[in-house]
């Protein structure tokens, strides 16, 4: 998955080290992953269904994982010097806590792991995946969002941006509307 930019990969059974490096914009599942995991990463979303090596995220500047901590450990693991670790909120959750403009890839983080997880048992047969949908409630639980800070900040500032941009078009029709309103000067 070195550099991917599109598409969807699910491997079943676990990568070695340095998986989804640099990945741009792929969506990618794994059973496990060695050292170094989504390093350099910018875009896309990974989903970790077990343990990971030593130095999760190094450089991590953009996109979403999700890595299933079944041993509670996977902080020490995760190199947190550029991302964030966040529970996997349920949707409803998610609506009452976070914005929608910092939602990746506007949906709520359940719905995009649960999603990847039926396409990976799918297109698998995982049983790992299977377990995890079966016994849902507690292994989303159990997983960890790992945010890029830098991300976050971005779509804030989208958000914003289109915003600002909507408001002043908003506004130019108020004013085309009332000037079509006046009669013409003769």
């Amino acid at each position: 998955m070195f550099g991917a930019t599109s598409g969807e990969a699910y491997f079943s059974g676990v990568a070695g080290e340095r998986f989804a490096v640099r990945l741009s914009g792929a969506s990618a599942v794994v059973e496990g992953t060695g050292d170094h995991g989504c390093e350099y990463m910018t875009g896309g979303t990974v989903a970790v269904l077990g343990a990971t090596g030593r130095n999760f995220a190094a450089g991590m500047s953009g996109g979403v994982a999700y890595v299933y901590d079944e041993d509670g450990k996977f902080a020490k693991r995760c190199n947190t010097a550029m991302v964030s670790l966040e529970k996997v909120l349920t949707t409803a959750e998610q609506k009452e806590a976070v914005k929608e403009s910092l939602w990746h890839r506007g949906q709520s983080d359940e719905a995009q792991l649960k999603k990847l997880l039926e396409d990976h048992n799918r297109w698998t047969g995982s049983r790992r995946a299977r377990e995890l949908l079966d016994n849902w409630d507690t292994a989303r639980a159990k997983f960890v969002k790992v945010f890029p800070n830098e991300y976050k900040r971005a779509l804030g500032e989208l958000h914003t941006k289109k915003e600002a941009v909507a408001q002043v078009e908003r506004a130019q029709a108020a004013i085309k509307k009332e000037a079509s309103k006046k009669p013409a000067a003769v």
